[in-house]
């Protein structure tokens, strides 16, 4: 039976753990404590494979089109440059918990970053179907890394939870806001937009020599190998069929929508209106970091709050504007539109995973919920910048997407306003 009731959960970090139904071997527990001994060598990987999360997709937007141009590619072609990879953001996430019981979170992060490497480099070779494979590949790699990192981080540091999410996910926008930024620039130095995009290869190989001590620390670790015995507990309705899992599900997947078409399509925005694109890539990186302070802020005030519905109203009313904003004076009005667009952002992704959370009875039910949220969440993501290049292809303007978009805003006010009740699932 379903259990949307008015009380208010008992708010644990906002962080979910793959391998929360499975309990360490004594061989496990050994090496976890071996693990936790080097915590610099912990630290270390953390951060850098934090900092690939989201570079590989960033590296795109500023090159769209010079990429177009390369292999003459439509607006909707180019479109589903970042589309594919947020495709299988949702049907990565489908695996990787399975994935980190069955081998252990450290070697499947350690497969991630090495797959994530492989698939900048093949996305890189001269041919269009190559472009789309490699984004196949990024996006499992940064899918895995999506789900188990925040786990890990979770199973490894309880009592420092808060604060290494802190430093997880400042390591993430700081990668994007960098490589953004350095595109162009890598672009003019490198001699093509091949080279700056196969640049980031190196970081993910450097982050994946970074994660080596730790799956060979780990590798007696077989946890997977045992379930976690507990007493018998009544079946569990599925989350599938909970109207309010439905809600929390459609208001990730919304405000993911509206942050990839801004991913995938921001800069060209900015130059199809005469913006220099080396001036087009450092707004797009300024918009990448304004994120940090909704993505710190909003979540902090979700958990003081019984509703959370004022911030629902805070974060869709800052995008609509943003989005607003590019549409009447998009060049004039750039920086302060980024900047509005990057709170609104930041807070939306960071009120959507604490929703996870808040509206979640018990950390089974969180997990499920996460799960779904993260797979449909990414799934409706990935039609976004594909129909905001079909759009702006069959029109020749950019208004037809952003009203779009703006439409997608106020289907996300409406449902997120549900989803924020005082209610768990």
């Amino acid at each position: 039976m379903s259990r949307e009731t008015s009380e208010a959960p008992v708010v644990a970090p906002v962080l979910v753990d793959a391998e929360a139904d499975v309990r360490p071997s004594a061989a496990g527990a050994a090496a976890r404590r071996a693990l936790l001994a080097r915590p610099v060598v912990l630290l270390v990987g953390i951060v850098l494979a934090s900092v690939n999360m989201r570079a590989a997709l960033a590296s795109v937007s500023p090159l769209v089109s010079e990429i177009s141009e390369a292999y003459g590619l439509s607006a909707a072609a180019s479109s589903l440059v970042t589309s594919v990879p947020v495709l299988f953001l949702g049907l990565g996430a489908l695996v990787a918990p399975w994935l980190g019981r069955r081998f252990g979170a450290e070697r499947v992060l350690f497969a991630a970053l090495l797959l994530l490497g492989a698939g900048i480099l093949v996305r890189v070779l001269p041919s269009s179907a190559a472009l789309y494979c490699g984004g196949v590949l990024v996006g499992t790699a940064i899918a895995l890394l999506n789900v188990l990192m925040p786990g890990l981080i979770k199973r490894d540091f309880p009592d420092r939870a808060a604060s290494m999410t802190s430093v997880y996910t400042g390591s993430m926008i700081a990668g994007a806001t960098v490589v953004a930024a350095s595109s162009v620039p890598l672009e003019r130095v490198l001699g093509g937009w091949q080279a700056s995009l196969g640049f980031w290869s190196l970081l993910a190989a450097v982050a994946a020599l970074a994660w080596l001590p730790q799956v060979l620390i780990a590798r007696g670790r077989t946890g997977h190998e045992l379930r976690a015995a507990g007493p018998a507990a009544a079946p569990v309705r599925s989350v599938w069929r909970s109207p309010l899992a439905w809600q929390v599900t459609l208001f990730m997947g919304l405000q993911s929508l509206w942050s990839y078409v801004l991913i995938a399509w921001m800069p060209t925005i900015f130059t199809d209106h005469g913006m220099s694109r080396s001036t087009a890539g450092v707004v797009f990186a300024f918009n990448n970091l304004i994120q940090v302070a909704g993505a710190f802020a909003v979540p902090l005030l979700a958990g003081r709050m019984r509703s959370q519905r004022p911030l629902i109203v805070l974060v869709t009313t800052l995008v609509a504007a943003g989005y607003a904003g590019l549409m009447v004076a998009p060049v004039q009005g750039a920086w302060l539109w980024s900047a509005v667009l990057g709170v609104g952002q930041g807070g939306a992704v960071g009120l959507a995973l604490t929703l996870i959370v808040l509206r979640s009875g018990d950390a089974v039910t969180a997990a499920r919920l996460s799960g779904m949220a993260q797979t449909v969440g990414y799934l409706l993501a990935a039609a976004g910048p594909l129909a905001a290049g079909a759009l702006h292809q069959a029109t020749g303007s950019w208004t037809p997407p952003i009203l779009a978009v703006l439409g997608v805003c106020a289907a996300a006010l409406a449902v997120g306003l549900l989803a924020a009740r005082n209610r768990t699932v």
